[in-house]
């Protein structure tokens, strides 16, 4: 009894110590239920208090920096902090691309590649998409479709016959080119896939691609529906064939997918609106861990979130005219020499992507929700870094 509690005075006095010194040791327990002292305990934010060491150090190492050579051929991603001190020492050099940071090596190294496949989870609203190794999970990718496709071309559309009812310069009816040739909303929804493969291709040496067959929903007695005219078969179809261009190609029927994740005992969330691992990404998971192996459970739940942009590159006036019927000028593809949508860097909003212009100023907008951030920025204070047709959210910046 006694030597309790002089142990129990001597930790209170050693807590008074380190509260007066500045330097504290917590306790963290472990597995086995014993104590043992951790410096600098307190800054590792992680929920469980029974984390070991290995599983903290597996955690923080879950982000990777895309690596190409000194002819911009991709390499295998590393981790930051070997990036970091490649940086430090001149062998490498950083820049982004399409939002993301890379490194450039200015040294020449052996160039070992594993096999990585990508997988490709398709959605209505949202995308999934993994890079994968049997050793490393590289990337989560969730991709938001275009959804205003619809509309604007129904509002190009009533522009166009507004100004033949008005009698202006316009070109004369073409005949119908609409034969063989994708919808428009079915083209942009397929071809931002293409789009997203496309772009970490270049920087991620990607050699397999597996995608989730889904399937249209076929009508009774409806034979050129389901064969022909199905706006989902037709763009599925298209995209298969670009693909297959690109590297080895593997389909998974929703079926498959769904046995795998039973197979592991991971779960998908019904909510395909959230911004979690369990929506998409799961399956776009576990289909590539089946075709490169190497993993039981995840082990990069990190998700990269891709926002299309929207940009109002041909309306070159304002559809309402202000007073004196002057259409004011509205939509381009540059904003005082510089391409609407690149990522600059601000002395004062740091990293962000350009807007409109008015009166030789130009916008800022936030990289994450879009926000504006400003109207009067000055060309001379932003350095440009990239161009961009993304917002990306999720991913800290490295540089």
């Amino acid at each position: 009894m006694l030597s309790s509690k002089l142990k129990v005075k001597k930790e209170t006095r050693v807590a008074k110590v380190g509260r007066k010194t500045g330097h504290s040791k917590a306790i963290e327990s472990t597995v086995r239920s014993s104590t043992k002292h951790i410096g600098d305990a307190s800054q590792v934010s992680f929920p469980c208090v029974v984390q070991s060491r290995c599983d903290i150090q597996t955690a923080k190492a879950d982000l990777y920096v895309p690596v190409v050579d000194s002819n911009n051929q991709p390499l295998m991603p590393t981790i930051p902090s070997r990036a970091r001190r490649w940086i430090k020492s001149g062998k490498a050099t950083p820049f982004f691309k399409f939002g993301v940071f890379c490194v450039r090596l200015n040294i020449e190294t052996i160039k070992n590649k594993q096999s990585i496949v990508i997988g490709i989870d398709p959605g209505s609203k949202r995308e999934g998409y993994t890079i994968k190794s049997k050793t490393h999970t590289f990337f989560n990718v969730l991709s938001e479709t275009p959804m205003w496709i619809k509309d604007a071309v129904k509002q190009r559309r009533n522009a166009r016959r507004a100004r033949r009812s008005r009698k202006t310069p316009c070109r004369k009816n073409k005949y119908n080119r609409t034969k063989g040739s994708l919808p428009p909303s079915t083209k942009a929804r397929w071809q931002t896939k293409l789009r997203v493969v496309n772009k970490l291709r270049k920087v991620i040496p990607i050699t397999d691609f597996v995608i989730e067959d889904i399937q249209a929903k076929t009508l009774k007695n409806g034979r050129e529906w389901n064969v022909m005219f199905s706006p989902l078969q037709i763009g599925k179809t298209w995209f298969y064939k670009e693909l297959e261009k690109l590297g080895n190609l593997y389909l998974r029927q929703g079926w498959e997918t769904c046995q795998l994740r039973d197979n592991l005992n991971l779960k998908k969330s019904k909510a395909k609106l959230d911004d979690k691992f369990e929506c998409h990404n799961v399956d776009s998971w576990v289909m590539a861990n089946d075709i490169v192996g190497g993993h039981s459970i995840p082990d990069n739940k990190r998700i990269l979130k891709v926002i299309p942009m929207q940009f109002h590159r041909r309306q070159l006036h304002m559809f309402q005219p202000t007073t004196g019927n002057v259409r004011k000028s509205y939509g381009s593809t540059m904003s005082m020499g510089i391409k609407r949508g690149s990522i600059v860097k601000h002395t004062k909003y740091n990293l962000c992507y350009v807007g409109g212009t008015q009166d030789e100023k130009i916008s800022l907008h936030d990289l994450e929700n879009g926000k504006r951030l400003c109207q009067n920025a000055k060309p001379d204070e932003t350095k440009f870094l990239t161009y961009n047709t993304w917002k990306m959210v999720g991913i800290p910046p490295l540089g």
